[in-house]
């Protein structure tokens, strides 16, 4: 019979936290944009007739995307507010993967962030879903910590 080790089981996405500039912005229903790419350089050889070689090219970073409950804080608006009228302030932060005793995993860290996007609520008489703030981030850089 094997011998029995420690499980690797995956983490749960739930279970997150982000902060920004140090500080903990409250929890978010939402994270996503962790993506790095690279663009592709086609290039072929003259002397080679059915070959292209595939170089790395510049390195790209989407927008972090952040939703969460719209609350009566107005630190995420204020930030984007100060974009708008020509006084960007950028920010490094992170998104905290977080394990079952909610001690941090995994760590994404973002350099040179400033919100490019803010929306508000879809606001529907309708039905009675929470109202839903959302922020885009655009950076110049995440790394797996």
């Amino acid at each position: 019979m094997p011998a029995t080790g420690a499980r690797n089981d995956p983490y749960s996405a739930f279970n997150f936290i982000v902060e920004i500039d140090g500080v903990i912005v409250g929890g978010f229903a939402e994270a996503g944009g962790l993506t790095a790419e690279t663009d592709i350089i086609e290039y072929r050889n003259g002397d080679e007739d059915i070959t292209v070689r595939k170089l790395p090219g510049k390195a790209k970073y989407p927008n972090i995307t952040l939703k969460r409950g719209f609350t009566d804080s107005r630190e995420l608006w204020e930030w984007r507010r100060r974009v708008i009228e020509g006084r960007t302030e950028r920010r490094s932060g992170s998104i905290q993967l977080l394990d079952e005793a909610r001690q941090p995993a995994l760590r994404w860290n973002f350099r040179e962030g400033w919100p490019s996007k803010w929306e508000g609520p879809a606001l529907n008489a309708k039905n009675n879903d929470v109202a839903i703030e959302n922020l885009e981030i655009a950076h110049e850089g995440l790394e797996l910590a």
